[in-house]
Formats: C-alpha cells, structure tokens, sequence
C-alpha cells in the first residue's frame, strides 16, 4: 500500500495533480478540499489512498490525514464510489462532512450533487456509530450545537437573508467559537454579512 507520496510538484489542476517523485510522476486525484490546502512551493507531500480494481490502480491524494480517514469511511458504504466520495469532500469541509453524520443531518448530506435521500440516510446509518467513535464526539453537544446553528438560520431567513450565505456567515462564527449562545451567532453573523 502506497500511504504518501512526497516530490517535486509538476502539475496542479483543481481535481488532480503530478507529482514527480524520482522520475516517476505520479497522477493523484484530489477534492477540491486538498487543492485550497496545496501550498506553493515546489516540494509536495500528500497521503494517499491506493484504489484497485480489474482495469485500473487509481491513487487519491490528500493534504490532511484526517481527510484520508473521511474518504476511507465514505467509501465503505454500499453505493459511496471513490468519486461520489471526492465529491462529497470537494462540496463540504471534511468537518462538516463529519458533524452532518454525527448530528443526523441527511439535509446536508443530501446537498451535494448526486446524493439522494436514501444515500445520504445510509451515510448516517453506516457510519454514525464509527465518527462518534474514532473522533470523539460527544453526541450531545453536536446536537445542541446544530441546534443553536438551526435556530440562527431561521432568523436569519426571516430576516430576508438568502439561506447559503447566512450559513456560511452562522459557520465562520461557529468555528471561531462552537459553544455560542443562538443571540450571539446571530449577532456575529450579522457582522459578516
């Protein structure tokens, strides 16, 4: 198993990048996650996921561990292809990839392109138990952290606001400070908007 490739940086395009490495250059797939975390420079290491099938080797690469971890999970649920699941990470942080599934938040992850309802509930349902578990999450503050976050986004709707850029202001203000009070995220988001 290939587990990182480190070496001169060749090519750099949104959804992949070559990597030569002793001159071999190496084509990795990449989310748009890892591209905006790609930093200039020539020398570029990233973690790898190797996948094999009958008529092809593919590689995957990922700036973050953490990113790799996600990947890893998404792909072992039934109907999650190694594409959908670089899709799912190009369009969400990997964290928030993680809250939706510790929260039970089938919206979220039924947003991304080409994820129905019955894909995104098993996404919930196969892997769960398995964040909850490996990252830790107390179950209770991710829900009531969700429910601060549902709270500001409906007042911030009826205030007239469009539903996509409230989120991202209420998210800058949630990852500054998880534990704020509903007043106080909309207020800070407010200032964002």
């Amino acid at each position: 198993m290939i587990t990182h490739i480190k070496g001169r940086l060749v090519e750099k395009n949104p959804t992949d990048v070559v990597i030569d490495c002793g001159g071999v250059g190496y084509l990795l797939h990449i989310s748009l996650h890892t591209f905006s975390l790609i930093p200039e420079g020539e020398v570029l290491q990233l973690y790898t996921h190797l996948q094999v099938k009958e008529d092809s080797h593919t590689l995957f690469g990922f700036v973050e561990k953490s990113e790799r971890e996600i990947f890893r999970l998404l792909i072992s649920v039934s109907g999650i292809g190694a594409s959908t699941a670089r899709t799912m990470l190009s369009s969400l942080h990997p964290d928030q990839i993680k809250e939706a599934i510790a929260s039970n938040d089938v919206a979220t992850i039924q947003s991304i392109k080409g994820i129905g309802a019955k894909t995104a509930q098993r996404v919930i349902i196969d892997l769960k138990d398995k964040i909850l578990k490996v990252y830790n999450i107390d179950e209770v503050s991710v829900s009531q952290s969700n429910t601060n976050k549902e709270e500001a986004l409906s007042a911030l709707e009826t205030l007239g606001f469009n539903r996509k850029i409230a989120e991202k202001a209420i998210d800058k203000v949630l990852k500054q400070s998880p534990k704020e009070t509903v007043e106080n995220i909309i207020k800070q988001a407010l200032k964002n908007l």
